[in-house]
Order: structure tokens, then C-alpha cells, then sequence
């Protein structure tokens, strides 16, 4: 095997854990379940934002140094501190790791042992993750790299049982919509945010292998070509299974339940107390990273005025009390907020991959700022601004962006660079 395919490989899989969170795991069955026979379109839409929006974060990211910075700092610096510092909010205390607590009390925990509190378990989890945290030490990383392989092949059994023994019947759901809700229920792996806060892993373990400037481009985009034919499989797949279930789970079965229903049925008694484990042992990893990389984020922004330690347990509590709402819960909360979020994160990286085209940065922050305050106007509850185009299907950012870009354009000088003013 040639060794750009080798490290292509390697780094791919490296990636493909980064963003495989497992909660990730409970959207795409639940999708499946509510529509139904429209489960390609559903696939479709998922796959888009799921897993094509990382591949571009990470692909603009390496069009500068690798990192976020190359994208939000053309905005402004202060504009890059801030929106860096509310995508770790939200990747850490405010949702993702809750969402890692509160999955896996409901796989792991309250299936098995009902009589334990959410509180009382969601606390020794996240004592679990302090002990790790604070004393930085590898043995997580040592289960991360066995125990992703043992995961990735749970769901490639699961999955290829249920595409060749089929557990239910797929029917007509009458869901409207399907691909917009498709796409909009992709933010909830929230995959496009860590890749544009982690994408400078990728181009370090690249150039820790020896690739120079040049190299760099063609094997970031093997490597991700890894990363998300492996995350297009397990979505497509858990779609695909969850449409499978429109006659075996009805009413308020929740996102946690249908896939313990779905292991069940594909993999036996055993199957709900596989998948818990793995989902346990997953989300703790998951959640470790988070904390970690938050509580430095937030120490090195503040200069060491916020320390490490002290971070990690203030967002180790706030997870906690968040955590304690479940799963369904938290996905309900963060809805608006990743409405918000997303449509500048998509502005951001659309425009970095149409620099060639769109030169003037005055242009590009007016149509960051556009679709930021969009985003905003439509979280706002009595706000009815549906007389936008694909406000409806909840793009209505998307037209008014586009619009600010081009006249942009058209009103004000250009400016290629943050130093230089041409024409």
C-alpha cells in the first residue's frame, strides 16, 4: 500500500472518531422512523449537512493555516474570539456534553437500573470525566483507539442485518417537508462546528507525517473522504433501519428509546445492553475531549485569568444541570440555537471556498452579519417573517445573505486584504 494511502487511511479513521459523537447515533433512526417511506430524501438532506458541511469546513479551513482563524478572522478579531468562544459554549457546557450525559443515562442506566436518579448517575459521570480531565491522563485515549474499532463494527453488524432482515415493514408516514427537516436535522450532529474548531488536528498529524505546503490539500481531502463515507454508511444506515419502524414504534417512544427498540430487534436481548456499553464508553470519550479542549480554550482566551482546573468543573456543573432536562429535551433547546449558528458557520465556509470569485471582505462580513442576524430574527418567538423565501423551511436566511453579498459587492470598495485597500 502506497504511504499517502496509508496515512489517507489512517488520519481518515482519526478523523471519522473525532466526529463520531455518539449521540449522534439517536437522530438519523429517529428520522427514519418519522418519514417513513420518504427515507431517501431523508438520507439526502442528513448526508448534506451531516456530513458534506464538515467536508467543506475542513477544506476551507485549508485554505489558511488549517484552523477556524483562516475563516472568522477576515470578520474581525474580535468577531473570531467571540463566535470561537460561543461555538465552545455550545460543543461543550451548553449542549453536546449534557446531550453525551444524558445519552448515555438513557441507554446505559435507566434501561437497567431504573431505580438510580438522573442526577445521582449524571454526577458520577461527570466525576468520571473530571478524574480524567484533571489529571490528564492517556488511559482514555488507549480505550478511545480500541474501543472506536469495537463500536464501528457493532454498527456495521446492526446495520447490515437490518438492510438484509428487514424488522419491520416501511410505510407512509405523510411527513411534509422531508428534506428541509432533513437538512435542518443534520445541525444536530453538530459535525460542521467541531470541524471547524478541530480542523487543525487533521493538518498537524499530516504534517507530523512529513507533507509539506503543497501535498497538504489533496491528502486533507483523501483523509476526509475517509472520515465521511464512513459517517455517510452509519447515518444512511440508521435512517434507512428507523424507516423500518413506523409500525413497531408509535406515540412518544423518544430518540434513546428507538434505538435501544432497533438493537433489540436486530441484535436479540443483548442487543440493548451492547449497544448501551459501547454508547457509555463512547460518550465518555466524547465528553472528556469536549471538557478538555474547552477548559484550554477558554484559559488561553482569557490569558490564564480563567485556569484549566477551574474551568473544567464549571463546565463539568453547568453540563450537569443541563443534562438532568434528557436527551429530548436538549435537542428541543438546542434547535434555535444551532438555527442561529449554522447559517453563519455555512456563510463562513461557502465564502472561504468562493474566495477566487469573492474578493471583497467588506462584501463577506455583511453577509456573515446578514445571516447572523437572520438567524436571530428567526429564533425569536412572534417574529412572522415567513413571507421570505424558504423562511418556511427554515431558510429563510439564505436569501436575504446572498443579496447583502451582492451588494456588497456592488456599494462598497474593495478590499482583498485586512492591510491593503485596492482599486
Amino acid at each position: 500500500m502506497k504511504k499517502t494511502t496509508k496515512d489517507s487511511i489512517i488520519v481518515g479513521f482519526a478523523l471519522f472518531s473525532m466526529f463520531f459523537g455518539a449521540g449522534n447515533l439517536i437522530f438519523p433512526g429517529f428520522l427514519g422512523n418519522t418519514i417513513g417511506d420518504q427515507y431517501i430524501l431523508g438520507i439526502i438532506g442528513f448526508t448534506i449537512t451531516g456530513v458534506g458541511l464538515p467536508l467543506l469546513a475542513i477544506i476551507a479551513c485549508s485554505k489558511g493555516d488549517g484552523t477556524f482563524k483562516t475563516l472568522s478572522s477576515k470578520i474581525g478579531n474580535k468577531f473570531s474570539i467571540i463566535f470561537t468562544a460561543i461555538l465552545f459554549i455550545t460543543i461543550g457546557p451548553m449542549l453536546a456534553i449534557p446531550r453525551t450525559a444524558a445519552t448515555t443515562f438513557e441507554l446505559t442506566v435507566n434501561p437497567f437500573f431504573p431505580k438510580v436518579t438522573p442526577f445521582i448517575a449524571m454526577a458520577i459521570y461527570f466525576a468520571i470525566n473530571l478524574f480524567f480531565v484533571l489529571r490528564k491522563t492517556s488511559i482514555i485515549d488507549t480505550i478511545g483507539k480500541f474501543l472506536t474499532p469495537a463500536l464501528i463494527a457493532l454498527l456495521v453488524i446492526l446495520i447490515v442485518k437490518g438492510l438484509v432482515m428487514p424488522i419491520g415493514a416501511i410505510t407512509e408516514t405523510n411527513a411534509i417537508n422531508v428534506f428541509s427537516t432533513s437538512l435542518l436535522e443534520g445541525y444536530q450532529t453538530m459535525d460542521a462546528i467541531a470541524a471547524l474548531l478541530f480542523a487543525g488536528v487533521i493538518t498537524t498529524s499530516l504534517k507530523t507525517k512529513g507533507y509539506k505546503d503543497k501535498e497538504m490539500p489533496k491528502m486533507i481531502l483523501k483523509s476526509s473522504l475517509v472520515a465521511v463515507i464512513g459517517l455517510a454508511f452509519v447515518y444512511g444506515g440508521l435512517t434507512y433501519i428507523g424507516a423500518q419502524t413506523t409500525e413497531l414504534a408509535t406515540g412518544e417512544i423518544g430518540k434513546t428509546g428507538l434505538l435501544l427498540l432497533i438493537s433489540r430487534n436486530i441484535l436479540g436481548s443483548v442487543g440493548p445492553a451492547l449497544i448501551g456499553i459501547a454508547m457509555c464508553l463512547a460518550c465518555l470519550t466524547t465528553s472528556i475531549g469536549l471538557l478538555s479542549a474547552g477548559s484550554s480554550f477558554f484559559e488561553k482566551i482569557s490569558n490564564g485569568g480563567l485556569p484549566f482546573k477551574i474551568n473544567a468543573v464549571v463546565i463539568s456543573i453547568v453540563s450537569l444541570l443541563l443534562a438532568t432536562l434528557g436527551v429530548d429535551k436538549i435537542v428541543v433547546l438546542s434547535a434555535p440555537v444551532l438555527n442561529i449558528l449554522y447559517p453563519v458557520c455555512i456563510t463562513l465556509i461557502l465564502t472561504t471556498l468562493m474566495s477566487k470569485f469573492l474578493t471583497n471582505i467588506k462584501a463577506i462580513r455583511l453577509g456573515v452579519y446578514t445571516s447572523l442576524i437572520f438567524g436571530i430574527l428567526f429564533a425569536i418567538p412572534g417574529i412572522n417573517l415567513n413571507f421570505i423565501p424558504l423562511a418556511e423551511l427554515g431558510f429563510g436566511w439564505l436569501i436575504p445573505t446572498i443579496i447583502s453579498i451582492v451588494l456588497g459587492h456592488v456599494i462598497f470598495r474593495e478590499i482583498k486584504d485586512e492591510n491593503v485597500v485596492a482599486n
